[in-house]
């Protein structure tokens, strides 16, 4: 095995250790600032509303990945004005769970909650756990 070969090799397994543990935490963290300061995202949680905004699903611990797919598809969809950073959000958390990333996050690839919140508290709760990844 030549010196090249192996410089490939470990280059290859180092790249693989990175990805594997690709949370995509910095660019999750902007995304869900901008969201927050934007106004227009936020709307009462109404258990009983079948329109509006309703209510998203605030996860329970091991099923964030999940239930942020859920949220965000719910809010993409419900979205009048289709807000370019939500769909981005969207892909990148369904990106994450398809391809299993973080592994710090979910381990189940269904959303389980006991509770659900208004918009500004499901990004405060997608806010606060890449904020704990970020530590």
């Amino acid at each position: 095995m030549n010196a090249s070969m192996l410089s490939y090799i470990v280059f290859s397994c180092l790249l693989l250790s990175v990805q594997a543990e690709y949370c995509a935490v910095r660019e999750i963290i902007r995304y869900t600032r901008r969201l927050l300061d934007d106004s227009s995202v936020s709307c009462p949680c109404r258990q009983t509303a079948i329109s509006s905004c309703s209510c998203l699903p605030i996860p329970e611990h091991g099923h964030e990945l999940a239930c942020f797919v859920d949220g965000t598809k719910h809010l993409m969809e419900n979205n009048k004005s289709s807000n370019p950073v939500i769909t981005r959000l969207y892909w990148t958390f369904q990106a994450l769970l398809d391809r299993n990333l973080c592994k710090r996050l979910a381990h189940g690839d269904q959303c389980q909650y006991e509770t659900k919140g208004n918009v500004k508290e499901f990004l405060k709760k997608i806010l606060t756990t890449y904020q704990e990844i970020n530590k």
